[in-house]
């Protein structure tokens, strides 16, 4: 899979190096349309596209997925064995970087057996080139890579709820956000905490 790169003027003068390269990234995107809290509404929708809390998996159905992708405008459904396999994929990757690994994340995930690799493109829009997708599982993937390229993805959270497993994206200053919801899933931790502390006295 490849990445979108930017980078500066190496010309700009002395002392305004800095500010440029602050804005050249951000003047990029906007002149291409791109649009940063699209892609992570999308990557958030095609990772939650299983729900551990009513345990459903969209995935399994062929035709809802199909419905899912022409909701979102993202052209033809790939097979959802190989759209499940990526998505799967990035969950833990999202689960090892937002805290303790679920599962063991392979030192080269691109080497993993079974995982499809996906063709991108990369076209020139309003004078910048920009990644796209040749379908709608190539189009999830370009707004994910755009998400690591401008410093989103390690924002991409799974909540630790056993029964919950949500992803969401931590706006919080620090990063420092655990629950996809605290009045939910945190109020349940808390309870169930207090019970066990009140249980070994």
């Amino acid at each position: 899979m490849s990445t979108e790169a930017t980078g500066s003027d190496s010309a700009v003068a002395p002392g305004k190096a800095g500010a440029a390269e602050h804005r050249a990234p951000s003047a990029a995107r906007e002149s291409a349309g791109l649009d940063t809290e699209h892609d992570i509404e999308l990557v958030l929708a095609f990772l939650n596209t299983c729900d551990s809390e009513t345990g459903t998996e969209l995935l399994d159905d062929p035709v809802g997925w199909q419905q899912w992708c022409l909701e979102r405008g993202l052209g033809r459904a790939p097979e959802s064995t190989a759209a499940r396999k990526v998505r799967d994929s990035l969950r833990t990757a999202v689960s090892c970087g937002g805290g303790p690994p679920r599962s063991e994340l392979p030192a080269d995930i691109t080497e993993t057996p079974g995982l499809p690799g996906w063709p991108v493109r990369v076209r020139i829009q309003g004078g910048v080139p920009v990644l796209t997708g040749t379908d709608a599982l190539g189009s999830v993937l370009a707004a994910a890579a755009r998400l690591v390229t401008t410093g989103h993805w390690d924002r991409l959270k799974i909540c630790p709820a056993e029964n919950c497993l949500w992803t969401f994206y931590d706006r919080s200053r620090n990063r420092s956000r655990t629950w996809c919801s605290m009045r939910v899933c945190g109020n349940r931790e808390k309870a169930r905490s207090w019970r066990e502390r009140r249980t070994a006295t």
